[in-house]
């Protein structure tokens, strides 16, 4: 039978560990991505605000936070805006976050051959991860690997 010291005792543990679960689901970073091309960005949550960015399809975004249908975004570079959740889909892509180009690579080791190289800003497909490397897709359809850090997000 269980004391109360006890009851307490399993009481708090259950709390804290709910606590956790709780505070960590709330830091998760939300990434999407968008459905198709010239898609606005506003200034604010509707329609009747500026557009301040046309973006084009499969360009990742950050949610950092939402009001009613609409989604405040951030990108790679750290410009920020509302776009309608009708307008993208979950994050499957990356962009090219490096100084100018980046290496892909046949195989995920910087000894493996260099099969292409992609510049800044340009949006990949992810398709798998090993460690630190993701294997990607260009729009073209070349697959090959690129160290995450070189990407966002």
């Amino acid at each position: 039978m269980f004391t109360a010291t006890r009851k307490f005792i399993i009481a708090s543990v259950l709390l804290s560990f709910l606590s956790l679960f709780i505070v960590s689901g709330a830091f998760c970073a939300e990434y999407v991505s968008v459905k198709g091309d010239n898609v606005n960005v506003r200034t604010g949550a509707g329609t009747n605000y500026e557009v301040s960015m046309e973006l084009f399809q499969g360009y990742p975004l950050k949610v950092v936070s939402t009001q009613g249908e609409w989604l405040k975004i951030v990108d790679f570079e750290n410009d920020s805006g509302w776009i309608h959740q009708s307008l993208v889909t979950e994050g499957n892509t990356v962009i090219v976050n490096g100084n100018k180009s980046v290496n892909m690579r046949a195989e995920p080791s910087t000894s493996s051959a260099i099969i292409a190289t992609v510049d800044r800003g340009v949006v990949l497909t992810r398709l798998e991860t090993q460690g630190k490397w993701l294997k990607l897709k260009h729009s073209t359809g070349l697959i090959g690997w690129i160290y995450q850090p070189l990407l966002w997000p």
